[in-house]
Order: C-alpha cells, then structure tokens, then sequence
C-alpha cells in the first residue's frame, strides 16, 4: 500500500472552503480512480496548514495518476491560497481501533534518520510503541508511513476528541522520545491537528 500526500500552507480564513472542496470534489474524483483507496485531510485552523493524503493499492496505480491530479491539486491550492507540497510514501503500519469521525484529533510526528534506519522504524513502532499507543484514551488509530529512499518517517495517531489528544501530550512526549531513540531517528516536528476527512480506507497493515 501506497500514499501521495499534498501539503497546502494556505490561509486560516479559506480552511472551510477547503475541506468541502476535498469532501465535495477530490474525493468522490479520486474514488473513481483505479487504484485509489480513499482520501483523508487534517487541518490546522490557527495556521491555515492542510495535508490531504490519498491511499493507493500500489505504487503503479499512484504514479500513473501524477498528471491527472495535477489540475485538481492546483485548484486546492488556489482555494487555500498556498502552494503544494506533494510527497510519495509506503504504508508501513495501519491499525485502526475504532474508527475516527471527522473532526477528531491527530497529532502527526516527522522524522528523519539513515535510509538504512527505516524498516528498524516500523519493527520498533510495531513492537514497542503500538501496545503503549492502544492504552491511550481516546486513541481511535494509527499509521506510520515511510521513505525509504529519503529516510523521512512520519506517524499519525487519532483521537476520538480534540480534549483527549490534548490530554494526551505529556505522555506522548515521553514515548515519541523513547521511540525515537531506539529507532536512531531524529523528530523534525510535531503537530496537532483536526482530522477534517476520515475516509483513508486503508485495511489493517501491522
């Protein structure tokens, strides 16, 4: 499993009139794409920050679109009012424990390391973090997406509420270090989020 993920830094104002474009437009186009899985969006309404990330059932199906989603990424961002990041990802890890509705939470972590590093990732989030992660309340989901070519490694997990993502920092803080350490990784950032589009539809990858 694959995913495109597009990152819009646009204007607070113009969030609304973004996630009903997404929910109105790119994803019932994309779920008419062979190969498209579905489609989530999380945003951040203070900052006007927006990820988009469509699923795939492999890297053909998303590659052979680049061209025809172009026009329609370039409409986002006129409606956001930024200019598109895109990047390519495998799904490493993809674990639900109830599904999220939209407008819950997700704190999103980016990380970088040796190439090499990345499958020593997925095996120490499997192992060691996961278990940790489902104890957490209001923990709803997690994913953990890779690059092998690049080292980046980014994680996202969903919560039922914006209260309990927010009570869930500090204990966050401590396994995100943990993690990072016994994977030889480097946290670039961390971020919350609302998930504003719930519709990855990703099946269950651990």
């Amino acid at each position: 499993m694959h995913a495109r993920s597009t990152t819009i830094r646009g204007r607070p104002e113009s969030v609304d009139e973004g996630i009903a474009f997404c929910r109105d437009e790119v994803l019932p186009m994309c779920r008419e794409l062979p190969g498209c899985m579905g489609l989530s969006m999380i945003v951040d309404r203070r900052s006007g920050r927006c990820i988009v990330t469509s699923s795939w059932d492999s890297i053909e199906s998303m590659r052979a679109t680049t061209t025809q989603m172009h026009p329609i990424r370039q409409r986002g961002a006129e409606v956001l009012g930024g200019t598109p990041e895109v990047a390519e990802w495998e799904i490493a890890v993809m674990h639900r424990d109830r599904r999220s509705a939209d407008g819950a939470g997700a704190r999103v972590t980016w990380l970088r390391g040796e190439p090499a590093a990345v499958d020593r990732a997925a095996d120490v989030f499997k192992l060691a973090l996961m278990p940790e992660l489902e104890t957490f309340d209001g923990f709803c989901g997690v994913s953990l997406l890779i690059n092998r070519e690049s080292g980046l490694v980014v994680t996202s997990v969903a919560f039922d509420s914006r209260e309990a993502l927010e009570g869930t920092r500090e204990q966050a803080k401590q396994l995100r270090a943990r993690g990072s350490t016994e994977a030889r990784l480097e946290i670039t950032e961390v971020a919350e989020f609302e998930l504003a589009l719930a519709h990855l539809d990703v099946p269950e990858l651990v």
